[in-house]
């Protein structure tokens, strides 16, 4: 199974984002994403993730979105994650506020990784007791733990 702690550095979590809309949301996981060298160019990163949003919401339920996007302004697959304990309405599927957001950032030209990627992470955010660490998490180590799970 993939391990998704490769995808993801220190400086893209963050445990308190700060923003109450869902653009802001967005738009504060694309400045963390943007500590990775993978990312080359953050507005165009930023506009391709909102350009995907529209389509469909990625506020998959259980608390949790995924917005994502394929753009060449990224060398790599690249995840930032982050929590808003307060939630934010992300205009989820379940229409309940989102507390646990993944930024996932591919190349144009990845196949299948984020794809891998998506699927792990759903995966994982279906299990209850993995959302609850998160939920609680402080420490990065206490976020590798759960990506690196195999339930």
């Amino acid at each position: 199974m993939i391990k998704l702690s490769r995808f993801i550095e220190d400086d893209l979590i963050s445990f308190d984002l700060k923003e109450q809309t869902k653009e802001g949301i967005i738009k504060e996981l694309v400045d963390l994403a943007a500590n990775s060298e993978m990312v080359k160019n953050k507005e165009e990163l930023l506009k391709a993730v909102l350009e995907r949003e529209k389509l469909v919401t990625t506020g998959v339920g259980y608390n949790v979105a995924f917005p994502h996007a394929k753009t060449k302004s990224v060398r790599g697959v690249v995840i930032a994650f982050g929590r808003k304990n307060e939630g934010v309405d992300f205009e989820a599927m379940d229409r309940k506020p989102v507390h646990l957001f993944f930024l996932i950032a591919a190349p144009e030209d990845a196949i299948g990784a984020h794809l891998n990627v998506m699927a792990k992470l759903s995966f994982l955010m279906k299990n209850e007791k993995n959302r609850n660490k998160l939920l609680k998490a402080k420490y990065k180590e206490d976020l590798i733990e759960v990506l690196d799970s195999d339930e």
